[in-house]
């Protein structure tokens, strides 16, 4: 028997909030985090805007010698896993740490170090190079650094699958705790790429929006949508087996109770055409929930402000549910925070959790006006209703494609 899993602790840095509160009220406030790029000399860009994480201090997170050890992407991972363990009470002195693991995902590593040592490289020779470059940079160690620092010893995964990898990593934290192979797993995804390679590589594949209205720039569904808008911070939950949550006390926010993914296996940044991936991905998902496509009435959906992603992706929730698609309302919380592409997922994750507790679905803010063939509810106001179930997407380039469900907990 599969064994039942449930949320016990979130965190969040995000570009609107740097806590789970923080981030909530925002959403609540339909506070959108874009603004002017801060970290570099933009004006030659074509895209000038992102929605960077502002106020982030790792003093307030580790000591100062453990933060000069980790780039930003671990950073932000470290704070909000912190945030996750002491929302959800987890005592590791009173944990068999081999039982307590970690599953958080990037998708990128750190651009800002590939930039910094390739120009010391060029400039000064190799002899000049970080003997921490790799450590810094690889992706894995925002889980590494997460391991060392709060003395998890049990499965550590980095799982990458681009702008996937945030709702990847929490199904397959998911399944290890279903199937008794943890009973604990901090789960998520974090990235920090506001770089000038981050910003001009994903200009020069026209995936970003080139307006410099903050209010117009990420405009999921909107006919005038042109791209997305680079976003960076974390989302990190604990995901609990749910006997051992009950046996020590701990808050129960949601459970999780379906995970599905499938593969394009079409091009490498565009989705299939006919949504047929993603609406796999999502059957899949429900199919393990032991649900009816009919239970799903939200979507939180992948939702990036790009024209192929909006349009294929209705395709796929009108393949996957027909004629019921009409009655899901649908949002997307990258018009808020933009896309933190490996953190994406976590962080719309946690907004689902939060979505279900208070019973409210937020609006998709910006949208104004969609093009015809996008004719569902996109939620261009906000609905204060019961949430039994929220169905998450993320896609990813490559072809990566997962959805899971997170429903209301009940005994």
């Amino acid at each position: 028997m599969k064994k039942r899993v449930v949320v016990t602790g979130m965190g969040a840095i995000t570009p609107i909030g740097n806590s789970v509160d923080a981030f909530w009220e925002g959403i609540r406030q339909e506070k959108i985090g874009f603004d002017k790029i801060s970290y570099f000399d933009a004006s030659e860009y074509k895209c000038k805007l992102a929605a960077e994480v502002k106020d982030f201090d790792p003093a307030n997170y580790m000591d100062k010698k453990a933060a000069r050890r980790m780039e930003q992407f671990c950073q932000f991972a470290v704070a909000a896993s912190k945030e996750a363990l002491e929302d959800a009470g987890v005592d590791m002195e009173k944990e068999d740490a081999f039982r307590v693991g970690c599953s958080i995902g990037n998708g990128v590593g750190s651009l800002q170090a590939m930039e910094r040592e390739h120009t010391k490289l060029v400039e000064k020779g190799p002899s000049k190079l970080s003997p921490l470059f790799v450590p810094l940079v690889i992706s894995n160690m925002a889980a590494g650094n997460v391991s060392i620092i709060f003395g998890l010893k049990g499965k550590n995964i980095n799982v990458v699958t681009a702008c996937a990898t945030g709702t990847n990593s929490i199904g397959e934290a998911f399944r290890t705790i279903q199937y008794g192979d943890a009973d604990i797993m901090l789960a998520g995804g974090t990235e920090s790429s506001v770089t000038p390679l981050g910003i001009g590589g994903f200009s020069a594949l026209t995936a970003l929006s080139s307006s410099e209205d903050p209010t117009r720039c990420s405009i999921p569904f909107d006919k005038d949508r042109s791209g997305f808008v680079m976003g960076e911070g974390a989302g990190i939950v604990v995901l609990e087996e749910l006997e051992h949550a009950k046996a020590r006390g701990a808050k129960i926010y949601a459970e999780v109770v379906g995970y599905g993914c499938s593969a394009d296996a079409y091009h490498i940044t565009s989705p299939v055409e006919d949504g047929s991936g993603a609406a796999t991905a999502m059957l899949n998902a429900i199919k393990d929930a032991g649900l009816q496509p009919t239970d799903i009435t939200y979507i939180n959906a992948h939702g990036t402000s790009t024209h192929h992603n909006d349009l294929f992706e209705t395709r796929a929730i009108k393949s996957a549910f027909g004629d019921h698609a009409k009655n899901i309302k649908i949002n997307s919380t990258k018009s808020m925070v933009g896309h933190l592409l490996g953190g994406a997922g976590a962080v719309e994750f946690v907004a689902c959790v939060k979505e279900i507790e208070e019973g409210f679905i937020h609006r998709t803010v910006g949208l104004q006006e969609s093009e015809e063939e996008l004719d569902l509810n996109y939620c261009k106001e906000s609905y204060q209703e019961e949430v039994p179930y929220a169905l998450s997407n993320s896609l990813g380039f490559g072809g990566h494609n997962a959805s899971i469900i997170v429903k209301k907990y009940a005994e």
